[in-house]
């Protein structure tokens, strides 16, 4: 039975890009690239959106990244290792190794596919997120903050969710990254 984890990098005012899309400034140094791989390798499954998925499909697809050496060649060859649900209406096929589509968000499924996984299982983006949250299935956040304050864009949490957590790591990166875990405890207004 594997952990539901909303796994997340973000500006340190909560936003995982800006207005534009950019984020750009979230690109992991060799330190916390190095953390997110120990991370990744207690998971056995991701769950994106569409959007999500085809940013994360260079992983795979990309030959200059899989002849690369260090942290991101090993992100890579986790990344593929892992299977992936795209919960996605518009996506026509998987493109990657391992995956599968779904076509809907049912929090009893996604539950499930946690129950019955062999390691974790991260919920990546915060569109997709958010449904999970909101429903009260999500175990813990993991975020990795980043020293910025970006002031607008895509936010890392619903505006309209009150989550009560409890924090159970944190570590501090030399760049001044800073990452956080915590375990969920009720969500207002969500099941329990």
């Amino acid at each position: 039975m594997g952990r539901l984890i909303y796994s997340v990098i973000s500006s340190l005012d909560g936003f995982i890009s800006d207005r534009q899309g950019n984020f750009d400034w979230a690109m992991p140094d060799e330190e916390v690239h190095r953390y997110a791989n120990a991370e990744l390798h207690r998971v056995s499954t991701h769950l994106y959106g569409r959007r999500m998925y085809e940013l994360m499909i260079p992983w795979e697809t990309d030959p200059d990244i899989a002849d690369s050496s260090g942290a991101a060649a090993e992100f890579a060859q986790i990344w593929q290792d892992a299977d992936k649900v795209v919960f996605s209406t518009t996506l026509e096929r998987p493109l990657t190794r391992r995956t599968t589509l779904e076509r809907s968000f049912d929090p009893a499924r996604v539950r499930e596919i946690a129950d019955r996984a062999e390691g974790d299982v991260t919920i990546d983006g915060p569109t997709l997120a958010a449904h999970a949250l909101r429903a009260g299935i999500v175990d813990e956040v993991h975020q990795v903050l980043f020293p910025i304050v970006i002031g607008d864009g895509l936010a890392v949490y619903p505006a309209d969710l009150r989550l009560d957590l409890e924090l159970i790591d944190h570590r501090r990166f030399a760049g001044g990254a800073v990452a956080v875990r915590y375990r969920t405890l009720v969500a207002e207004g969500a099941p329990s």
